[in-house]
């Protein structure tokens, strides 16, 4: 698929900082990028992230790529896109957990998850891992990504993140 804009969520623990160079090296792609650089946690960044993406006019369809913790929110800012009648062509986890449906226990730890729609994914899901990734880390999102049947790419030196991402959303 080719997108509109690239919508990179950092990790709610984190900043658009967390990126490095990644943006810049999209753009060099011919990417439109967006990198929302949200303080906030759980449905506040999801708000958040929502008004930041508003305010830069993205082009359709926007694919939502998600870093680490970012992952299980992709859904409810897609769900935000959708109600401001922007369509999502895909998504992207890099590092990243998976969504998962909200259980009745979950509110009880804080700040609430953000909910999963029971129309998602509406649109093609991919994982990347990086070879930043520990060894372990994320190996049971990557199963699970397979087993749905979702384009999985390890990225590998000498490739760029950037040419593996660009690669991973040309499949989707």
């Amino acid at each position: 698929m080719t997108p509109g804009t690239l919508v990179l969520l950092h990790a709610p623990s984190s900043s658009a900082t967390a990126w490095g160079d990644l943006p810049e090296m999209l753009r060099s792609y011919g990417m439109d990028v967006v990198t929302p650089d949200v303080a906030e946690s759980g449905t506040r960044y999801v708000a958040r992230a929502s008004l930041i993406i508003a305010a830069t006019a993205p082009a359709s369809p926007l694919v939502l790529v998600a870093y680490g913790a970012a992952g299980p929110l992709l859904p409810a800012v897609a769900l935000a896109q959708r109600a401001a009648h922007r369509k999502v062509g895909g998504y992207v986890f890099i590092d990243a957990e998976l969504p998962r449906p909200r259980r009745e226990h979950d509110h009880d730890h804080g700040d609430p998850p953000a909910p999963v729609p029971s129309d998602w994914p509406d649109a093609p899901c991919g994982y990347l891992r990086t070879n930043g990734a520990q060894p372990d880390e994320h190996h049971e999102a990557m199963r699970e990504a397979t087993l749905r049947g979702w384009p999985v790419v390890e990225q590998r030196p000498p490739t760029a993140v950037a040419q593996s991402l660009s690669e991973l959303i040309a499949t989707l």
